[in-house]
């Protein structure tokens, strides 16, 4: 059985490369598991967390290898000055922490926090755990609203769909509105 077993953990892990390609490949093999198809999850999903967190890593790696030096020097092309970068630093020394944890169960902002968490140097250890705790409740209450939702999903995203276009409108108005402030400011420092 341990022969058996560690042979399809082998194929597991060859079937799953890297890239999109291998976030497929994972949800093929945790849907034949959830058919009753003996194919052990607890191979399957490590590697899909090795593939998230290399994703993860490479933004903040961006940020801390040269995410800082790209900002002050090009920066001001997007309206963003030195002194914004302090501030944002300062902020982010203060805040930081719960802004990773807090901003995994939001739209958008967890695609992004990565990238400032790198540029501020933040400690990788502390940086990983935050983000496991704050991905937890969320892709567990999206687990947990699917199968609860099931059959009458189609129902769900009638209702859904109005938010959808609810958070990108306030995602686009907050940037026109700060880059409108950004540019008022940059006129009167003239």
């Amino acid at each position: 059985m341990a022969h058996l077993l560690e042979a399809v953990k082998t194929w597991v892990q060859s079937f799953i490369p890297g890239g999109v390609g291998g976030y497929a490949a994972i949800f093929f093999l945790m849907v034949l598991e959830s058919a009753c198809i003996p194919i052990p999850s607890e191979v399957t999903m490590p590697v899909g967390g090795l593939l998230a967190s290399q994703g993860k890593l490479i933004s903040y790696y961006v940020g801390r290898g040269g995410g800082r030096a790209l900002l002050l020097r090009y920066g001001r092309y997007v309206l963003i000055k030195p002194h914004d970068v302090e501030r944002a630093d300062e902020w982010f020394a203060r805040y930081g922490p719960p802004a990773v944890f807090f901003s995994r169960m939001l739209p958008v902002l967890r695609t992004f926090i990565s990238l400032p968490a790198g540029v501020a140097r933040m400690d990788l250890r502390r940086f990983s755990i935050l983000t496991v705790l704050g991905c937890l409740p969320w892709v567990t209450a999206l687990a947990v609203a699917g199968y609860f939702l099931g059959q009458h999903w189609d129902r769900v995203l009638t209702y859904t769909r109005p938010l959808e276009y609810l958070v990108l409108v306030g995602v686009v108005a907050g940037a026109a509105v700060w880059l409108v402030r950004r540019r008022k400011a940059s006129r009167a420092a003239v």
